[in-house]
């Protein structure tokens, strides 16, 4: 029991014992580089960092970027697959961007201090949230989380509280764009309600005995108040106890240097019957209701003369248009980030960040447009000069080796490129490569060697982006020793080859030119991401959705090859549980695939339960369509989870959707009776690039049915007519 007791004091000596013994055996080799915090921002520092930043960014030689986000995939189908075409993994990139929302914003811009020779760095980490600030056409924002993703945010203690309630809000161009017309045309309706404006004020009806003697009792308090005015101007609002009453329901106060009472403490219905009071029995009084910071003040507003009231209304009218357009501009928020970024024209860093640009042009630019031409066309527009450092990492067989084939992630590379930054201490040894110094400056801290000890918050991967950037540019011979600040990194020739180019989908090392929208032909060191998967040819695909869940990739295979041959398929790839692609080996077996499935499923005939395909169809719920059906469903916003109901909510009805060229020739051979398939050899597969559908089903059932099979379907159609005759 006492060795329970003092257990927890014994631990805490031995662990002491230990840290100390650690310490002083390590600290021959290494000393510890001083770890704080990055740069936090949420918007209660927001106007102050951003005037920091703004300094830093203009000053900067690059600037190092990277996203937190919700989620990154809505449905499993729309996670990127081999056999995704170039145009549908742009497609599949739009749909998570528009789908998902930006919780954490890293900036890191970079500066090369000569006479250091280091870069200094300013990481900053912004907690970015789409509140909405000022009223907007459309439902409030909304935006999917994924469970994996949110896990993985809160395992690296990501901060959902000070995101929620602290974090940044914004607007994209198009939203401010929007708000500011809606002000132009709004205003007006916000502002006086005088004898100038009538039509803003419709009369209140008077119907009930309480209006009448409200509407008599306000008449008789206002024209008391003016009158007192008048008698004596020189009483003001220092004097207010005699013109006070109510309950503090009047108030003489000042507005806009006149004297005016303030109305407190009445209905909306109440406010509108002494708004028609004072425009219809007193010409020298204004009724106005002004907008302050956080709450609309109602007053009436005592005027000389005629002209006095006109300046009234437009010191008012402009005071709302000047209040409207502060409000605007602080609702567009994180977005002055986005627009400095932009403005400053600096080269933006970022590491595998095609989905981070496609974040920032859907939450800050505007819509995404349908294509990746339009797309790469608005992002070149903003942003002229990006580098992907995982582009980098890849195009040199040398750098490859020294990360010794190692994963090209980024704490990877950060660790192998940067391993006294990364791990946190400064050996004394002599690196064979030396590392590119970095200097981190936050608020009034400055390391030399730091580590803040905050994995995967954007500002510390911003930082290791960078960094990683730096020491790449190194290895590519770029002497920063040498470097002199007019020098301009855009311009160096050995980056111009990797400008611009952004990884597409990692999983097959497809790369966009954000110059020309293409698909770059310059092949970036992925060839062994192509080893898994033939050439694609994506005429000779043909997509199968709805089938049994029973049903393995072998069995489908399995099926289509009883039918159109041994070497008809050259690969199966399943989407998931319900869809797989089927490549063949020529073109024209799509459309012998796709009119032999409608052909079987037309019929009503007994005997075609004998037919390899069979399998495939059971159910009746089975869909087959070319390639191009893919893209048709990926455009949709719609993400349900599984591919078979996605195609449903997309609104397809129909099992098989014939190539254009096959309708007439489907609708002549629907006329075919597959009774003959029994009764008939075919010529092989090979021998005619359009078959008629009896050729199909008669290869099949001549050279894969026994005799046993024959009988059983026999006996299966006698006993369906036997049935039908009853």
């Amino acid at each position: 029991m006492n060795t329970t007791k003092h257990w927890p004091k014994r631990a805490l000596i031995l662990s002491r014992v230990l840290s100390r013994a650690f310490f002083s055996n390590t600290s021959t080799s290494a000393s510890p580089s001083p770890t704080f915090p990055l740069k936090h921002v949420t918007r209660s520092n927001f106007d102050s960092a951003l005037v920091e930043l703004r300094s830093h960014v203009r000053a900067a030689d690059f600037v190092a970027i990277d996203l937190e986000m919700t989620g990154v995939t809505s449905a499993p189908w729309r996670e990127s697959f081999e056999f995704d075409r170039f145009d549908i993994r742009y497609l599949k990139v739009k749909d998570s961007a528009e789908k998902f929302a930006v919780v954490q914003f890293g900036v890191c811009p970079f500066r090369w201090d000569s006479l250091k020779q280091s870069f200094i760095a300013h990481p900053h980490n912004f907690f970015v949230f789409p509140r909405q600030e000022i009223p907007l056409d459309g439902p409030s924002n909304e935006f999917l989380c994924q469970t994996t993703s949110m896990d993985f945010l809160a395992k690296y203690q990501f901060d959902f509280n000070a995101c929620i309630h602290e974090g940044v809000s914004y607007l994209s161009r198009g939203q401010e764009d929007e708000a500011r017309r809606r002000l132009k045309s709004l205003y007006k309706e916000q502002l006086t309600n005088s004898s100038h404006n009538l039509r803003e004020t419709m009369d209140v009806p008077l119907v009930r005995v309480a209006d009448v003697l409200f509407t008599e009792r306000m008449k008789k308090r206002l024209s008391e108040w003016r009158d007192e005015l008048l008698q004596n101007r020189s009483r003001g609002p220092q004097d207010q106890g005699a013109s006070n009453d109510l309950n503090q329901q009047f108030q003489t106060v000042f507005f806009k240097m006149r004297p005016a009472l303030s109305l407190n403490g009445f209905t909306s219905h109440q406010l509108s019957l002494i708004r028609m009071v004072t425009r219809k029995h007193f010409k020298d009084l204004v009724y106005v209701r002004f907008n302050g910071e956080s709450s609309s003040q109602e007053l009436v507003v005592f005027t000389d003369s005629e002209s006095d009231k006109d300046r009234l209304v437009e010191e008012v009218k402009n005071e709302h248009y000047r209040r409207a357009e502060m409000r605007i501009h602080a609702a567009v928020g994180f977005r002055h980030v986005i627009d400095l970024l932009s403005s400053e024209n600096k080269l933006i860093v970022g590491h595998n960040c095609i989905l981070d640009i496609a974040h920032i042009h859907s939450k800050f630019l505007g819509p995404l447009p349908l294509t990746a031409e339009e797309f790469v066309s608005c992002v070149n527009k903003y942003f002229p000069n990006i580098i992907d450092t995982k582009i980098l990492l890849n195009a040199d067989n040398i750098l490859q080796q020294r990360m010794k084939k190692s994963s090209t992630s980024l704490s990877s590379a950060f660790s192998l490129l940067c391993p006294e930054l990364a791990h946190g201490f400064k050996s004394k040894v002599q690196s064979s490569q030396p590392c590119v110094k970095v200097e981190v400056h936050v608020d009034e801290m400055r390391s030399p060697d730091w580590n803040s000890g905050a994995k995967h918050e954007a500002g510390y991967d911003a930082f290791m982006t960078g960094c990683v950037f730096a020491q790449v540019c190194s290895h590519l011979g770029i002497d920063f020793q040498l470097y002199s600040t007019s020098e301009n990194l855009v311009q160096n020739e050995k980056l111009q080859k990797h400008m611009n180019l952004l990884y597409l989908s990692w999983i097959n090392g497809d790369v966009i030119d954000l110059r020309t929208g293409s698909r770059t032909a310059e092949f970036l060191g992925s060839n062994i991401l192509r080893k898994r998967f033939p050439r694609i040819l994506y005429e000779n695909i043909v997509l199968i959705w709805g089938f049994p869940s029973k049903l393995k990739p072998s069995v489908i295979r399995e099926c289509i090859c009883k039918t159109l041959g041994p070497t008809s398929v050259i690969s199966i790839y399943r989407m998931d549980q319900t869809a797989v692609f089927v490549q063949f080996s020529k073109a024209e077996l799509v459309s012998d695939f796709l009119i032999l499935k409608e052909s079987l499923e037309r019929s009503d005939d007994a005997i075609s339960v004998l037919h390899p395909l069979s399998q495939l169809l059971e159910g009746g719920n089975t869909r087959a369509a070319s390639y191009e059906t893919y893209k048709d469903i990926c455009e949709s916003p719609v993400s349900e989870l599984l591919f078979a109901d996605q195609a449903e909510a997309v609104g397809i009805k129909w099992k098989t959707k014939l190539l254009p060229s096959d309708v007439v020739e489907s609708q002549e051979d629907n006329h075919f009776h597959l009774e003959n398939a029994l009764d008939h050899t075919p010529e092989t597969v090979e021998k005619s690039k359009i078959r008629k559908t009896e050729d199909v089903v008669n290869d099949s059932s001549n050279k894969q049915l026994t005799c046993n099979e024959i009988i059983d379907t026999l006996l299966k159609v006698e006993k369906i007519r036997r049935t039908s005759n009853l």
